[in-house]
């Protein structure tokens, strides 16, 4: 056998390696589609209207796009600094009552809190990771509970002492309707949307075309190794956990014109968020957008099924089902 003949096959296995994973992830792709496909079917039989139907499947991938995009902030912290970040959903909060006061107090646009809030909670989450998490990464969980647990509730109750209990909104000026072969699209749901996949784009562009987010997968593949080519590891983990607080600050300003703002309400995001890296794959940021768009579109179906009080009940069985079939997620690698 000669030289060139090893060499030609050492090359072709990583290939083939590839495209084993590529044809796998295609297979698991296949399978959800069909899944997503016989749920949409038994709930056009449960509701007999296929208005309806289609109704809840385009608010749940609405309502899915801001899912992942908040999620992605969570896995992306998970799979580069290999913490469980229990903090996510209040600093969403934060956000949003970031976005509440200033447009009370200004009179701006919503959206144009996005100029504040997203710079705000990238500082705050440099701070919260230099200050507090910086030594957990790779810890033990136990660690990781205790310390973004309690941060958690201390930001909680502080809005709860700045804000109160009370509900807070904020207004979207002319948010219009528009309609979608027959289901009707809020404007804040459609530019919530809209932000959500820019946003994911971004970060996905960052992650995979620039030095920056080259580093950042260095580091997540290797630590040890990385820092031993020169980059700076310690530096990496503290812009990563700002850049993963940051797009929680940007989902909570999409989000603010269609929720009821409290204090406590980042824990439901928080719930969700998990179930949505989970169901995409720990450390996965495609993943995370794909989970989004599924657990919105199976949150809205159970509505169907089930009513409007049972929502989280269809989540928590998607949950359960991947855990026990795939825990690694639909489109991660097991360990």
């Amino acid at each position: 056998m000669t030289e060139a003949t090893e060499t030609t096959r050492a090359q072709t296995r990583p290939r083939e390696k590839t495209s084993d994973g590529t044809a796998a992830t295609v297979r698991r792709a296949g399978v959800v589609g069909l899944v997503v496909i016989a749920a949409i079917a038994f709930a056009l039989m449960r509701s007999g209207s296929g208005l309806v139907v289609w109704q809840s499947v385009v608010t749940g991938l609405l309502m899915g796009g801001l899912y992942g995009l908040i999620a992605m902030g969570l896995t992306l912290i998970f799979g580069v600094l290999d913490i469980v970040n229990f903090a996510h959903g209040a600093l969403l909060a934060v956000a949003m009552f970031l976005a509440f006061g200033l447009v009370r107090a200004t009179g701006a646009h919503p959206y144009l809190a996005l100029l504040v809030a997203v710079p705000a909670l990238f500082a705050l989450g440099a701070i919260v990771h230099r200050t507090l998490l910086s030594g957990s990464g790779g810890g033990s969980l136990e660690n990781q509970l205790l310390i973004t647990l309690g941060l958690s509730l201390l930001l909680e109750n502080g809005l709860l002492f700045f804000f109160g209990a009370e509900p807070k909104s904020i207004a979207l000026p002319a948010e219009g309707s528009v309609s979608l072969f027959g289901a009707v699209i809020s404007g804040g749901r459609l530019y919530a949307f809209l932000g959500a996949l820019l946003l994911g784009a971004l970060l996905y562009w960052l992650l995979q075309r620039t030095s920056f987010g080259t580093a950042i997968r260095a580091v997540a593949a290797n630590g040890t190794g990385a820092e031993l080519v020169g980059i700076n590891v310690r530096r990496v983990h503290t812009l990563t956990f700002a850049i993963g607080t940051a797009c929680a600050g940007a989902a909570a300003v999409l989000a603010a014109p269609l929720l009821s703002i409290t204090p406590t309400l980042g824990a439901q995001f928080n719930i969700t968020a998990f179930v949505v890296v989970v169901l995409g794959g720990m450390g996965n940021v495609v993943g995370a957008l794909v989970g989004g768009l599924l657990i919105g579109l199976v949150e809205q179906l159970t509505t169907i099924y089930l009513g409007g009080q049972s929502s989280l009940l269809g989540v928590f069985v998607v949950f359960v089902v991947v855990l026990f079939l795939r825990p690694q997620g639909l489109f991660g690698r097991r360990a």
